[in-house]
């Protein structure tokens, strides 16, 4: 699915910018905060579509709970059940992420100049 995409690309994200920061006194200045520019807005393309992805998995489970309360004839309580667990594992996981994040940001704030 498009999340195992999504988790490929931030991980390359990661390790290109574990790169850039490893070879600090090898690459020019401009053309590091360039590249660095230019790797912040992937990186935060790639989350904006991997919260637009965990919304769409919670707006399908919504459907497919409203649709199983309604008594639709097509609708399964499976399906239902499935897409719920699928909305829930996207939401943690994006939860996990940004606490990550947070964490790393409140490591650097709090390292001595």
């Amino acid at each position: 699915m498009k999340t195992g995409i999504d988790q490929n690309l931030i991980l390359a994200q990661m390790q290109r910018l574990n790169q850039l920061a490893k070879s600090g006194s090898n690459v020019a200045p401009s053309s590091a905060v360039s590249e660095t520019q230019g790797t912040t807005n992937q990186f935060g393309n790639v989350l904006t579509n991997a919260i637009n992805t965990v919304n769409k998995y919670q707006q399908a489970s919504s459907q497919a709970a409203a649709s199983v309360e309604t008594g639709d004839g097509g609708a399964s309580l499976v399906k239902a059940v499935i897409a719920s667990q699928k909305a829930n594992v996207a939401f943690q996981a994006t939860v996990q992420v940004r606490n990550r994040v947070v964490s790393a940001y409140q490591d650097i704030m709090n390292m001595p100049i």
